[in-house]
């Protein structure tokens, strides 16, 4: 990997309103390329528009969807890349060949490659697919080698392992969350969206919500373990502001693969965060030395259904939220 300089983007969508959303990600990495970004992260459906969707037909939802990579924000991205020679990361929704349709995650590179993540674990709506492919890949003009995991595809460990098993060397990990309601008691939970309302007369108020177990609290508890045991530096990108209902935290951040947060902000606006990857601090990092001594022979229960699972969409819309 060589050194390279990340932006992580939170930022609040506008639903259904796709020429907005991009303009929005086109002034952020018109800004980062005069800071010298090479690699700039944005949110999970930031494109299109997250929560609004669960009450959405499949005809409404599929006419925000598009092919990848032949739709027109997936050209846009593209284009855009190579102007800035900046790699960008930006969720939308994909349709494929059959008509499925997907909560993807766009990756656009400077020599006109890319790359495309379908969330693993998807419930936003009954009518969209989850995918069934680790996406890790090498991004050419920055030297590094990159990962992609979506939202909730980050709560489950093995994915990250997985992912970094794949040799990826930086997380791209976009969000739409924290403010969820929840079942679990000690977890999350709403946000006043007055909070937000007045968030400029009295930005202390929702600053700690931001910053409390509804926010970054809840985040810690487990987003640095995802980068410190399996040396990855990680970069988590997330909604701000009221989604349909619910208000996103932000709380965008940049980890090192000890999970020490190199940068990160808690604002109640749109912001960016900035932080320079070290390339050596993957040597011996604590995470890659205990991949080293891993005993794959002992790890078949890991593949051995216990008869508990469930899909994502049926736990969606068996009950209320879940830590997305």
């Amino acid at each position: 990997m060589q050194n390279i300089r990340a932006a992580s983007v939170q930022f609040q969508h506008r639903s259904g309103d796709t020429g907005w959303n991009f303009d929005r990600v086109r002034n952020f990495t018109l800004m980062a390329a005069d800071k010298g970004v090479d690699l700039i992260v944005f949110p999970e459906m930031c494109l299109t528009g997250y929560w609004h969707v669960r009450n959405l037909d499949r005809g409404e939802i599929e006419d925000l969807a598009e092919p990848v990579p032949d739709g027109l924000l997936c050209r846009k991205l593209l284009a855009l890349a190579s102007e800035t020679g900046i790699t960008i990361g930006a969720g939308l929704i994909e349709t494929d060949g059959e008509g499925r349709l997907f909560n993807s995650y766009f990756v656009a590179m400077p020599d006109g490659s890319h790359a495309c993540h379908r969330k693993l674990h998807t419930f936003i709506s009954e009518h969209m697919e989850s995918g069934s492919d680790y996406t890790v890949f090498d991004d050419e003009a920055h030297g590094c080698r990159l990962g992609v995991l979506t939202c909730y595809d980050n709560n489950i460990g093995e994915n990250a392992r997985i992912t970094a098993l794949m040799g990826a060397e930086i997380l791209l990990a976009p969000h739409q969350t924290g403010g969820c309601e929840t079942p679990s008691p000690r977890c999350m939970g709403l946000v006043d969206p007055m909070l937000w309302e007045n968030r400029e007369a009295d930005p202390g108020s929702i600053e700690a919500e931001f910053r409390g177990p509804k926010g970054r609290e809840w985040l810690l508890r487990w987003l640095p373990s995802r980068a410190h045991d399996n040396g990855m530096f990680l970069i988590f990108s997330n909604g701000v502001g009221p989604d349909d209902g619910e208000v996103r935290t932000g709380n965008t951040m940049i980890l090192d693969p000890y999970g020490e947060i190199l940068a990160e902000t808690w604002a109640a606006r749109d912001e960016m965060v900035i932080a320079d990857l070290e390339a050596s601090r993957l040597e011996n990092c604590t995470g890659r030395r205990w991949i080293q001594t891993r005993r794959p022979d002992r790890y078949h229960a890991l593949c051995v259904p216990t008869g508990g699972e469930a899909d994502t969409r049926t736990v969606r819309f068996a009950g209320k939220g879940n830590e997305r």
